[in-house]
């Protein structure tokens, strides 16, 4: 049980600029996820398990990757309840990212507009994070959260030559992954949704699907990859994905990024800046893309619904538009902890 409710402290928080809030809570998290203080933020998990993609999820609520980069806070998050757990994006070499500022608050419409960039220290700094969690310890008897690892590429490295980037991610993450998710939908590293289109996408995961196969060997085991797209796509561009996705046996889908659109906020203070627009807004876009690539994939093809959960019922619906299990990441920010078991228990009631 939480001892701290959010309502305390998201004055303050929102009081700062967002990445410095981001900064802070994330160092927080870091230093009181292995102490008692973690007790603040703290919660039970629901228990409402799914088998998807070979993996037994503990229940169908997780952590979108973008929250925590550099793999530091995992066990804080575990601690909120989640079920499944995603880290990442990283990228072969550290990065700066894009110059600040780079994250905006448009608190009318509960969104967040970023243009961070992959801004990572690294696959060896990822890596030791990883290795240094402890989630999969003192779970009572109970199966552990599913923790996914997010690669994607540098963004000084020639987008013909993203390929190379993607295979020393997966080499790297494949031994520690309950399952891998390649990022190929950030809108803020030049070029990199083009890996989207026909030719790029079908290259790109043949060269994962060929080097997936040689590390399950060497590993002796098989980790689901995921490939996550953005939300600003056309019918027919999403049938060519779910096409390629089948053709090169992935795993599953995570539907969807940031939306470049700003219908749903024009006028609003923030809402020109560059960058991916996240949160409430994207509710029914992302809905819509989960709805096309159920359609494209039929059942029983893994997706993973992410964008504008804000609530029980928000979560719910990415359920009812086709999702397997949902990511929140704004939602968190804006509700707090509290909306992982509010969201988790929405699921089981409503299914």
């Amino acid at each position: 049980m939480s001892l701290l409710p959010y309502a305390l402290a998201r004055p303050f928080l929102f009081g700062l600029d967002p990445e410095t809030a981001h900064d802070l809570t994330m160092t927080a998290l870091a230093r009181t996820q292995h102490t008692p203080l973690k007790m603040a933020y703290c919660a039970g998990r629901i228990d409402d398990p799914i088998k998807l993609a070979g993996l037994t999820f503990p229940n169908r609520v997780g952590m979108a990757a973008g929250l925590d980069k550099n793999a530091r806070c995992i066990d804080g998050l575990a601690a909120m309840g989640f079920g499944f757990v995603e880290v990442g994006t990283v990228t072969p070499k550290p990065q700066a990212g894009n110059p600040k500022p780079r994250m905006f608050r448009l608190p009318e419409a509960n969104a967040l507009i970023n243009r961070l960039g992959f801004n990572n220290e690294g696959l060896e700094a990822f890596l030791h994070n990883v290795r240094a969690s402890n989630f999969r310890q003192n779970t009572h008897g109970k199966p552990p959260l599913q923790l996914g690892l997010n690669i994607g590429k540098n963004a000084l490295t020639p987008i013909e030559n993203a390929v190379d980037d993607y295979l020393i991610c997966l080499d790297g993450v494949y031994p520690h992954a309950d399952y891998v998710t390649v990022n190929i939908s950030s809108p803020n590293t030049k070029n990199l949704r083009a890996l989207q289109s026909d030719d790029a996408l079908d290259a790109l995961l043949a060269a994962i699907a060929k080097r997936r196969d040689s590390l399950a060997l060497e590993h002796g085991k098989a980790v689901p990859i995921f490939v996550k797209i953005a939300p600003d796509l056309d019918e027919a561009q999403i049938e060519v994905i779910a096409a390629t996705l089948k053709r090169h046996a992935m795993d599953g889908v995570v539907a969807t990024n940031t939306t470049l659109s700003r219908d749903a906020v024009k006028g609003m203070a923030h809402a020109d800046e560059a960058g991916g627009l996240s949160g409430a807004p994207v509710l029914e876009a992302s809905n819509q893309v989960i709805r096309q690539l159920r359609s494209a994939l039929g059942a029983g093809f893994p997706i993973i619904g992410v964008g504008g959960v804000m609530s029980g019922a928000d979560a719910v619906s990415k359920i009812k538009a086709g999702a397997d299990v949902v990511q929140i990441y704004t939602g968190l920010i804006y509700k707090g902890p509290g909306l992982v078991k509010e969201a988790a228990l929405a699921i089981q009631q409503n299914r």
